[in-house]
């Protein structure tokens, strides 16, 4: 009777596991299969012995990440970098957010709705070259704008004090609006009797959005917080390695992240085993911050934690 019971209720959920299959497969091909390169990290890759047959070593290839004399420095930059990118990022996209929740016009919320998302979309090298014709010492609009107010010109690609702002800024310019969509599906599901109700109590708008759109967005909030700790040693490897430009060992100091001084690593020794170290090194770390940070978020308030 049973096994009767479960086969029809496969065939009845024969669609669903169909129409399930591409992300299953998506899942396994880009998330688990590559699991197996954990072993590079404590190998010494020969790759005339394949990843099994070389010699392990160890934690021999996490040195690399600590050995360096800048290795406070790089990690440094990639927590502080990313920590002033979630704060940042999560109060714009809030704000962008409840902007567009007011556009009630649908040809207006469209075409906005593109130019917030567009940004989202252009290539980091093109980033780059849009901020090298902004910021070019010699014929940059920047420069120029300064010449014609009497001011002296800037070799912004080497003064370091400025790019921890242009970073940020490159930043939230291109991200802030993509991340937007998500709190702007949540404020569409806000049920609109509570705002009409508010508005005969005489609540004006600031008083709605925060006494009912912020309360609401929390959860939402607190989920992507929580998603974006994960990544805390982790760097957009564009923003940093294209944007200040490849071989501009000035700015290092400042733009100089792990995942930037990894590449630059391989290419001199091209040892691959370093490379899944870090990666391995940032997984680990990232998924301790996770719990961790879900472990208090639980404390506090239980009903809006992960797990």
């Amino acid at each position: 009777m049973t096994s009767s019971i479960k086969k029809r209720a496969f065939r009845r959920n024969l669609p669903l596991f169909l129409v399930s299959l591409p992300g299953l497969a998506y899942l396994l091909i880009n998330n688990y299969i590559p699991m197996f390169g954990i072993f590079i990290a404590f190998k010494k890759m020969d790759y005339s012995k394949g990843i099994f047959g070389s010699p392990w070593c160890g934690f021999d290839n996490f040195k690399f990440l600590f050995q360096t004399k800048d290795a406070w420095v790089i990690i440094r930059n990639t927590v502080l970098y990313n920590l002033t990118f979630i704060i940042l990022g999560t109060i714009l996209a809030v704000i962008i957010a409840i902007l567009m929740s007011e556009v009630t016009k649908y040809f207006a919320s469209k075409v906005f709705q593109a130019g917030i998302i567009l940004p989202n979309l252009v290539s980091m090298v093109i980033v780059a070259y849009l901020v090298y014709a902004f910021l070019n010492p010699e014929t940059g609009l920047v420069n120029h704008l300064l010449e014609a107010a009497g001011k002296k010109e800037v070799n912004w690609y080497g003064e370091r004090g400025y790019w921890p702002f242009i970073l940020v800024f490159v930043q939230m310019w291109k991200s802030a609006g993509y991340s937007s969509i998500v709190y702007m599906a949540s404020i569409a599901g806000i049920d609109k009797g509570l705002y009409e109700a508010a508005r005969l109590d005489g609540a004006g708008k600031l008083r709605q959005i925060f006494s009912i759109t912020l309360p609401l967005l929390k959860p939402t909030v607190i989920m992507m917080v929580l998603m974006s700790v994960g990544r805390l040693f982790s760097s957009d490897f564009g923003l940093f390695y294209q944007v200040p430009g490849m071989t501009s060992g000035m700015l290092f100091e400042v733009t100089q992240t792990i995942d930037t001084y990894v590449y630059r690593g391989l290419m001199q020794l091209g040892n691959v085993g370093m490379s899944s170290a870090a990666g391995l090194f940032q997984s680990v770390i990232g998924f301790i911050l996770v719990v961790f940070a879900n472990f208090i978020v639980r404390r506090k308030d239980a009903e809006n934690a992960l797990f």
